[in-house]
């Protein structure tokens, strides 16, 4: 019984910043994703781990209404930010997602300067008054990006032009630009080498200090590196939720151990 009331006392002091209740989303005829509840807490990485097609990367992007991009995509049930219902008939998703950023499995600037892929969010969102505030802003989001040092004298050159893991870090600096509340990340490192990809897991843990990170990744060493809860996906639902220490050391379930161990994926 003691133990119990000091976990709950440990939930309420992390804030929760998103909160998920008894979501499905169809595409189409097909239910991808059944029943999903959880909690996402502020200034904490969150994991989702799971096979190939166990539904990830389609519930991430429910945090941030980019199913809406999809036509035959249907959402029900409730996500909260901040106690606000994402998605309210009054809620601009386009302003939504400037508090939900997104980071995307493949490197993806714009064919602009480095500086006008950072400064572009702040510009449509109205978050800068002069140009004095727009370097400020790009120079602040490319520093937490890891990025100023290597691309301070070039800034007006193309955003292409940098090496993989430098447009990855330069996606990061454009997703934090707008301020979000919440950074959501597909399988950010996929496309990277290992060393890049250091980089950036060391990137998402100073991210936390700010931000509540969701990252979704294949990779189980990722996740136990860099997240401090992780949610297990299977076959299109949640099987486990719970610290990411208990999740590979002492799995509730034996279909996340049966993962964890290399027999199910």
């Amino acid at each position: 019984m003691y133990d119990m009331k000091v976990t709950e006392q440990h939930v309420d002091d992390l804030q929760i910043k998103m909160k998920a209740r008894e979501v499905d989303v169809f595409y189409g005829d097909t239910h991808a994703i059944q029943k999903v509840d959880v909690d996402i807490l502020d200034k904490t990485v969150t994991a989702f781990i799971g096979p190939s097609g166990c539904g990830k990367s389609t519930f991430l992007r429910c945090l941030n209404r980019m199913n809406d991009t999809i036509d035959v995509a249907r959402v029900a049930g409730d996500i909260t930010l901040d106690g606000e219902d994402i998605y309210d008939k009054r809620v601009d998703p386009v302003q939504l997602r400037a508090k939900v950023g997104m980071v995307f499995q493949k490197p993806n600037p714009f064919p602009k300067s480095i500086y006008e892929n950072v400064a572009y969010g702040p510009k449509i969102h109205g978050l800068a008054r002069n140009k004095a505030e727009l370097d400020e802003i790009v120079e602040t989001s490319l520093r937490r990006a890891a990025l100023w040092d290597e691309a301070k004298d070039r800034l007006d050159q193309p955003g292409t032009g940098l090496s993989g893991g430098q447009q990855q870090r330069l996606c990061i600096a454009r997703a934090v630009a707008t301020n979000p509340e919440v950074l959501l990340m597909d399988e950010p490192c996929s496309a990277l080498d290992p060393i890049a990809t250091a980089q950036v897991e060391e990137l998402i843990d100073e991210l936390r200090t700010r931000f509540s990170v969701v990252i979704v990744t294949h990779s189980m060493q990722q996740a136990a590196r860099v997240s401090q809860k992780t949610a297990f996906f299977h076959l299109g639902e949640l099987v486990e939720y719970d610290d990411t220490s208990k999740i590979f050391t002492n799995p509730d379930d034996p279909r996340t151990e049966s993962y964890i161990t290399g027999r199910i994926g």
